[in-house]
């Protein structure tokens, strides 16, 4: 086959147009047909700049895994020895290979922890290679990561930040222990002031019975002790059901008005319904108070009611919520702290004056 000499031909591709063949192939442009060619080969063509191209704005790097249909043969995507570009991360949580800290990183050599941080003995960081990061946070002794895919329950509060928030019913705090047991010291010993005037003669006249048994006793104390008279017996238990009726009249109607009594008002508590702040009422003030002091005449029977007072009095201590004892528990009521001062003065609605054409004025 003999190769054409260089010069200028209709181009085969588009007979219109005619271009420059060198002997092994087309240069230059094509030109028309019926247009005067250049003598010889068509100048050199220069290198056209490119446009600039405006970079789009960066959007954050996101950590995603390998996509559905990625690294399929034929998809178009990349197999799986070429990831897609940008930063990807490993189902366990590590960088990926290659992955270089920035600069000022807390595992960057030279890196500085600040002043007071102090890390857990026994504390496991999150992923191999993590580095505290200097914000002071302090992870609680025996923290560990979560497993990977660990999603937290809905209401879920770390323990690190979990804390108690303290009861106050109506918006008012709740009573101190202390104030309930010098409250009910001061209410014992106004009771039994009301005994020693109304209970006085009941008294004498046991001691008139019982005194002869005691002088017995004590002048032979080998001697086998002689029984006291059945009617001491019976004044002892005519006191104790006079006590108890002075304990009712002395804290049931006060309770059922204000919710105090004269030592609930001392040390400024009250007590007062679970659902409201009205008045207690006489039912519930006898319930809350029957669970006392309806023990009281048990006191003959080895001391069974007193022993029963005492374990109502004492269950306060266990309620941590809100300080309810049994009794409490069983009226629904809550022992409350109150402001000192005065009452709050309820203010009458003004009158309604829209039927009134005179508008109030007369």
């Amino acid at each position: 086959m003999t190769s054409l000499p260089a010069g200028w031909y209709k181009d085969p591709a588009d007979p219109t147009t005619q271009r420059w063949w060198d002997g092994d192939g087309w240069l230059g442009k094509a030109i028309p047909a019926d247009a005067t060619p250049p003598d010889g080969p068509p100048p050199a063509e220069e290198e056209e700049s490119p446009a600039p191209v405006t970079p789009a704005p960066a959007e954050p790097a996101r950590l995603l895994g390998p996509q559905p249909g990625w690294g399929k043969p034929g998809s178009g995507s990349p197999t799986a020895s070429d990831p897609p570009p940008g930063p990807q991360q490993s189902p366990a949580g590590d960088p990926p290979p290659g992955w270089a800290p920035p600069p000022g990183h807390p595992s960057q050599p030279g890196h500085q922890v600040p002043p007071g941080y102090q890390q857990q003995p026994g504390w496991t960081p999150p992923a191999a290679g993590w580095a505290p990061t200097p914000h002071g946070f302090q992870p609680p002794p025996g923290y560990s990561q979560p497993p990977p895919g660990w999603v937290p329950p809905p209401g879920w509060v770390p323990q690190a930040y979990a804390y108690q928030v303290q009861a106050r019913p109506h918006g008012q705090p709740l009573a101190g222990l202390g104030q309930r047991l010098v409250a009910r010291i001061i209410d014992i010993i106004a009771v039994l002031l009301l005994n020693v005037l109304v209970n006085g003669w009941l008294a004498y006249q046991w001691w008139l019975e019982y005194e002869p048994v005691l002088s017995a006793a004590l002048a032979n104390p080998a001697a086998r002790p002689e029984p006291a008279s059945p009617r001491a017996g019976y004044l002892m238990l005519a006191m104790l059901f006079v006590a108890t009726a002075l304990w009712f009249a002395y804290e049931v109607p006060a309770l059922a008005n204000s919710g105090q009594t004269l030592g609930k008002r001392l040390l400024q508590v009250k007590v007062v319904k679970l659902e409201d702040t009205g008045q207690l009422g006489f039912a519930r003030a006898f319930r809350r108070w029957s669970r006392l002091g309806m023990w009281t005449p048990l006191w003959t029977c080895c001391g069974v009611g007193f022993l029963a007072q005492l374990v109502y009095s004492g269950s306060v201590l266990f309620d941590q919520k809100l300080r309810q004892a049994l009794h409490d528990k069983s009226a629904a009521t809550v022992v409350v702290a109150v402001p000192p001062g005065r009452p709050e003065q309820q203010v009458e609605a003004a009158p309604d004056h829209a039927d009134d054409p005179t508008g109030g004025q007369r």
